[in-house]
């Protein structure tokens, strides 16, 4: 029988990923804490999922119980970073996919180019009842004869295939699928597997998966035939006199990257400003090459149909406190009728034009059908109704010549300031190009129905290859903006100041 080496880059590329899977599955885990419910179908509605990981019952009430309220606090040692820092998690989970994929790519070319392939991929079906043989030993608690291993057995070499060129690859498909940008560009995409939340539960079960796979294969390490596996891990070939040494090795390597894993926690949530900035540059190049250039490919792209809206649809945080904007209580006291749309350059009132609700109502309307994506994880799928960007803001005349972003500030408050002072305004920086997007519109009714107080009402932004945190909601003024640098914390909207969000990217 052929017998395999085990070259250096065989060892390292094992090391890198053990590494790197340690970094995605608990950047993964932050992620399942945002919103710790799994389904199949795309409204989400409160009992329709397949699998949760909290006790808490979601009353049947829409905003009367939160996005956020449901959101579970992990500790640092279990999740990356832990606690209540999805943006950070988010952003770790992003950059490491990127690395493990480059180390995926560099260990199967390689497999393929050195002939090395033959140790995982099956040639013969008799490998089927080979691996049903060995799970028997297995279940039986015995350990296959070393001749089977050369160097895996029939059942760990099914496995490994499976885990590399059917999970791992299924992974990495399901995704990007959870990017509004990428749906919207892609709108087959998410039907190729059933929708956002069934890509999202695929991708979960993937996770599952590999977790079982890694915990079985290390154990296997020591299980079947100890002196073999570790000197070969670790010198490249079997030395029954360092067996010793090498399970040394093994251990304190394993001790080591769990010790780095947890520090990377502590450091990210000890320096949150400069996780999300060097988490944002490190990414920054690929976004350019790949999201930041998605568009919607026009206003079908998401081609849902009435019968598609959510019965139940989620939100995240509440309508402003009658102490944080009595302005606009006195409004909603009035159906907001004297709603009052300002757009112009805050600190020139003389330039500022104020748009009657009327007027915004009288220009012409847009109507769609489309997903609301949240970046928690949960989906909703409603009618928004109003007019596109574009046709409002012309009512205050022509962008400036240097106008790079829409300011788009509410009535609300932020629901925490980074720095603890006295809460502000909530805001967002749309890019310009965004604002031209044919399904960017201001949103004032909802389902056909006025635009009740939970989603925004009277006016909020829908611009549907972000995710919702962008959108902003209870809108007081608009304003185009050079720069936002100088705006609160000068990250470009409330969530990348307070929440660490990503940094002027579509997601």
């Amino acid at each position: 029988m052929t017998q395999y080496d085990f070259p250096i880059w065989l060892r390292a590329t094992h090391l890198i990923n053990f590494f790197l899977i340690g970094l995605l599955l608990r950047s993964g885990w932050q992620i399942i804490a945002t919103h710790p419910r799994f389904y199949w179908r795309s409204d989400c509605g409160p009992g329709t999922e397949w699998i949760r990981f909290t006790k808490r019952v979601v009353p049947p009430e829409e905003g009367a119980y939160t996005a956020h309220d449901d959101e579970l606090e992990p500790p640092s040692w279990l999740t990356l970073p832990g606690k209540l820092n999805p943006a950070l998690g988010r952003h770790w989970h992003g950059l490491v996919t990127m690395l493990w994929v480059l180390n995926g790519l560099v260990y199967v070319s390689l497999l393929f180019v050195t002939g090395e392939w033959r140790r995982i991929v099956p040639t013969s079906w008799s490998i089927f009842p080979e691996a049903w043989e060995s799970l028997k030993i297995y279940v039986g608690f015995g350990v296959p004869s070393i001749e089977h291993f050369t160097p895996y057995d029939a059942l760990q070499k099914l496995t490994y295939f499976s885990i590399v060129f059917i999970v791992a690859p299924l992974m990495m498909v399901t995704g990007p699928v959870m990017s509004p940008a990428v749906s919207s560009r892609f709108p087959w995409l998410p039907k190729l597997f059933g929708g956002r939340q069934a890509a999202r539960s695929i991708h979960f079960l993937g996770m599952v998966a590999m977790s079982v796979f890694i915990l079985g294969h290390v154990a296997l390490v020591f299980i079947t035939h100890r002196e073999y596996n570790v000197t070969h891990m670790v010198f490249g070939e079997y030395d029954p006199a360092r067996v010793a040494q090498a399970t040394t090795i093994i251990i304190s390597t394993i001790a080591l990257a769990i010790i780095v894993w947890i520090a990377i926690s502590y450091v990210s949530i000890r320096n949150r400003r400069a996780s999300q900035k060097f988490l944002f540059r490190a990414m920054e190049p690929f976004r350019k090459l790949t999201i930041n250039k998605f568009k919607p490919r026009n206003r079908t792209a998401q081609p849902y149909t009435e019968k598609d809206i959510s019965p139940y649809h989620w939100t995240n945080g509440r309508y402003p406190k009658p102490d944080e904007s009595p302005e606009w209580h006195e409004l909603a006291a009035h159906d907001f009728r004297d709603y009052v749309l300002e757009i112009g350059p805050a600190n020139d009132p003389a330039k500022i034009v104020r748009v009657p609700f009327e007027q915004i109502k009288s220009l012409p309307q847009q109507e769609q059908i489309v997903a609301h994506a949240c970046m928690q994880g949960w989906t909703g799928i409603a009618k928004w109704k109003g007019p596109k960007v574009m046709d409002v803001m012309a009512l205050a005349g022509p962008p400036p010549a240097d106008a790079k972003y829409l300011l788009v500030t509410s009535f609300g408050l932020a629901q925490s300031m980074s720095d603890g002072r006295p809460l502000e305004p909530f805001y967002s920086c749309i890019p310009i190009e965004d604002c031209h997007e044919d399904e960017s519109i201001f949103a004032w009714s909802m389902n056909d129905k006025p635009l009740p107080w939970t989603f925004g009402a009277p006016l909020r932004i829908r611009v549907e290859s972000y995710v919702g945190y962008k959108m902003v909601k209870y809108i007081r003024s608009l304003e185009w903006i050079a720069d936002y640098s100088t705006i609160q914390d000068g990250m470009g909207g409330t969530r990348e100041d307070s929440g660490y969000q990503v940094i002027n990217a579509r997601i």
